[in-house]
């Protein structure tokens, strides 16, 4: 009997955890224009308004700070030098966007 009431627990606790599980997505593309722009989103279709967004140095400054608009979008001015975007959900769910891969 104890073993049956374990195994539902287990059962309940998966299943929820699944259903909330979402992977964060972020792509950025160059504008044209000496700007770029970053969308964002998760995997189960939630929006990414108001979740941060850093554009920082390789060394970790931080050149911009903001955050997705009610869009889910986020443009900066491109920066000079190497720089990363940094998509960031909370602890598992941020992502790096290297600027060498933002391309038109």
């Amino acid at each position: 009997m104890v073993l049956k009431y374990f195994i539902a627990v287990a059962v309940l606790f998966t299943s929820v955890t699944i259903a909330q599980a979402h992977t964060p997505l972020c792509s950025c593309f160059d504008n044209g224009d000496e700007t770029i722009t970053c969308e964002g989103g998760f995997s189960d279709g939630s929006s990414a308004a108001g979740v941060a967004v850093r554009v920082e140095t390789m060394a970790e400054t931080v050149l911009v700070d903001g955050q997705m608009n009610e869009d889910s979008e986020f443009t900066f001015d491109r920066p000079k030098g190497d720089y990363f975007v940094m998509f960031d959900a909370g602890e598992g769910h941020k992502i790096k966007v290297p600027g060498k891969e933002i391309v038109e």
